[in-house]
């Protein structure tokens, strides 16, 4: 697996990424390119125009030419990577693809998206059926939309552009979630992930049920565990809300905060960190928010939890330093 598969779906739902156009759609929608969840077949069930597949499918071409789907990111910025995903397609998948990026700003409908300045991410190239089909791309520019070509036809389960999320300083308040994925926040470490991966904890939304959550294993020793969450942008914290909403038989019992700022102190020193939220207790099934004193500006977070357990969601509403968040954006655009 590639490494750039560990960075965030920038096209995907959870962000609000969606298609905008699709030239055809005839077996299957295309709004399933851009669906988190893995893609799911049922053999044998078949609708008024066929088989019925998670994914996009178009009609078995009789000209030349080739079909397209155009996706808006919901969450615009650096794209490493992309993966192709034609899971459960068989006889039907496209032999070969292509992958083209574009920044628009706004909200462009299918006619100016189709006078844009596209540029190539992935070449034309082979695709393998029921497969994930990952190809590395080389580019530091920022995008907002990305447009699959498929040759000449056929059914792609789902588009994944996985990449490194900067949003638009001109489009954020002055007081925002510094470590929210959708604003280029990331995990940068955890102890344990046994049932529920950290990134959940700072997915966009309500955590859905228990499953859409962080949560790690039982402990069976003296020790805690922790998640490390490296803001958006150097912040000063002034609200922390943890979230144990799912959670009633396996919420922690108590939680703290620590930040540290990485430009100046050392993550593996003890002595560079500074609390945010003394050890609080936490109930089960229950939105907390704590006020957090005014403190030095943090690049990083960690949260412990005792002494083990599940978290719905970690929100940390800070002031940022504008200038940092300015100059990212300005170097990739």
């Amino acid at each position: 697996m590639e490494e750039f598969t560990l960075l965030p779906d920038l096209a995907s739902r959870t962000f609000g990424g969606g298609v905008v156009f699709a030239n055809d759609e005839f077996f299957a929608a295309s709004d399933h390119l851009v669906e988190p969840a893995a893609p799911v077949y049922a053999p044998k069930t078949f609708g008024h125009k066929g088989q019925v597949y998670d994914g996009w499918e178009t009609r078995r071409r009789r000209q030349a030419g080739h079909d397209t789907a155009i996706v808006r990111l919901g969450a615009p910025g650096v794209v490493h990577g992309v993966d192709i995903d034609t899971a459960f397609f068989t006889g039907n998948y496209p032999p070969h693809a292509s992958v083209d990026g574009c920044a628009i700003e706004g909200y462009p409908d299918p006619i100016q998206l189709a006078e844009a300045p596209w540029v190539p991410l992935v070449p034309r190239s082979p695709l393998v059926g029921d497969s994930q089909n990952l190809f590395t791309v080389d580019s530091s520019q920022r995008y907002t939309h990305v447009r699959l070509n498929i040759y000449p036809d056929g059914g792609v389960a789902r588009l994944r552009v996985h990449g490194e999320i900067v949003p638009d300083p001109r489009l954020l308040p002055s007081v925002f979630d510094v470590a929210a994925a959708e604003h280029g926040a990331r995990i940068a470490g955890c102890s344990n992930m046994f049932y529920g991966h950290p990134h959940n904890m700072i997915s966009p939304g309500l955590a859905r049920s228990m499953g859409d959550g962080w949560e790690t294993s039982r402990r069976r020793d003296d020790g805690n565990d922790w998640v490390l969450v490296q803001l958006a942008v150097p912040s000063v914290i002034e609200l922390a809300e943890l979230d144990t909403s799912h959670f009633k038989g396996n919420a922690p019992g108590s939680a703290t905060l620590r930040g540290i700022d990485a430009r100046t102190g050392l993550l593996d020193d003890p002595t560079d960190w500074f609390d945010l939220l003394p050890q609080v207790r936490l109930s089960p099934d229950t939105r907390h928010r704590f006020p957090v004193s005014v403190v030095p500006v943090a690049t990083h977070v960690r949260l412990d939890i005792f002494p083990d357990g599940g978290m719905a969601r970690l929100r940390l509403h800070g002031r940022p330093d504008g200038a940092v968040l300015r100059a990212r954006y300005e170097a990739v655009t």
